[in-house]
């Protein structure tokens, strides 16, 4: 992966990559972004819906790579295109959400209330600027931080982690432990961006081993009620490391030693709270849905892929316990 520092290295990237005419895909929130970039896109949607995906690779047509310039939505949105292309992908976040390392992706099919899975994206290149992060409200910002440091915990005990992994969610813990909080207080601070940013980046590098039945909950969640990805995170995080204790404890105390604490799951709630409110029935999900988001959860990888089998009547259990 290329990994470069500041929005003026882009040029050099896409000539690096022998990229002459890419198409960029964002959102209308992001138009006024000079970029060297003459194709655009700006239909991304949340969750990167599944129509939004299809009309981005309608456009792609005649592009020979993709910049994509947003948060999770817009750069899975750009990974559905380059699945079906071959295209490769210059990434620039906006967020913390880390979906800039991975080839996988999910995409919300608002009809039938899930987000589908898919893989194969061409993630070659990110370009990171935490001036793009400086008007991101704080709810946002708390969210996709909390969506990064999931990352960092559920790499520790995924089955398929490795020691650079460790190393790289380490890192990625201590910093948005320690920075998040002044994010949140100093939304203009752009060191304290910077800061949070670079601990995002090491917990997207870590991301690329997998996930826990932390992630299966959020993206259950999100697929069913369109809720913030990020958001559902911060709210699912708490319970998914209670219910790995007994098989991850070794992992779970380093992660807690990382934030600074030796009690990691009491961090997490305190760095949760910033995002918004812990309980689903504060989010407008419904009790008697908890049966059927199990079900939803326990079927997706991140799930499978947890170190404690994680089935539908367990999900359930911590679902009733943050409902």
């Amino acid at each position: 992966m290329i990994v470069r520092w500041g929005l003026d290295e882009l040029p050099g990237v896409l000539d690096e990559l022998s990229v002459r005419d890419p198409l960029l895909i964002s959102t209308e929130r992001w138009r006024e972004v000079d970029l060297p970039v003459a194709r655009r896109f700006y239909g991304a949607r949340p969750h990167a819906e599944i129509a939004g995906a299809r009309a981005a690779t309608k456009a792609s047509i005649g592009a020979d790579g993709l910049v994509a310039l947003g948060g999770g939505s817009a750069i899975d949105t750009s990974k559905a295109v380059s699945s079906e292309t071959g295209l490769p992908i210059v990434s620039i976040p906006t967020t913390y959400s880390g979906a800039e390392w991975t080839q996988g992706f999910g995409m919300r099919d608002p009809e039938a209330g899930i987000k589908r899975g898919g893989g194969g994206a061409r993630t070659v290149a990110i370009v990171y600027d935490p001036t793009l992060m400086l008007g991101l409200p704080r709810a946002e910002s708390a969210g996709t931080a909390m969506n990064a440091l999931a990352h960092c915990a559920e790499a520790l005990y995924t089955r398929g982690r490795t020691e650079d992994t460790d190393l790289v969610a380490i890192d990625g813990a201590k910093l948005i432990s320690d920075w998040l909080p002044v994010v949140v207080e100093r939304g203009d601070d752009l060191e304290a961006r910077r800061q949070l940013l670079e601990g995002a980046m090491y917990a997207g590098a870590a991301l690329r081993v997998g996930m826990g039945v932390g992630h299966a909950m959020a993206q259950a969640l999100g697929g069913r009620y369109g809720l913030s990805h990020g958001t559902m995170n911060a709210v699912c995080l708490a319970p998914a490391l209670r219910y790995n204790q007994d098989v991850a404890a070794a992992e779970i105390a380093r992660f807690g030693d990382a934030m600074g604490r030796g009690d990691a799951i009491e961090r997490v709630a305190e760095l949760g709270a910033l995002a918004g409110p812990p309980r689903l029935r504060d989010y407008g999900v419904p009790r008697e849905d908890l049966e059927t988001l199990s079900e939803a959860a326990a079927d997706r990888a991140s799930a499978k892929a947890n170190p404690r089998p994680a089935p539908p009547e367990a999900i359930k259990e911590l679902l009733e316990e943050i409902w």
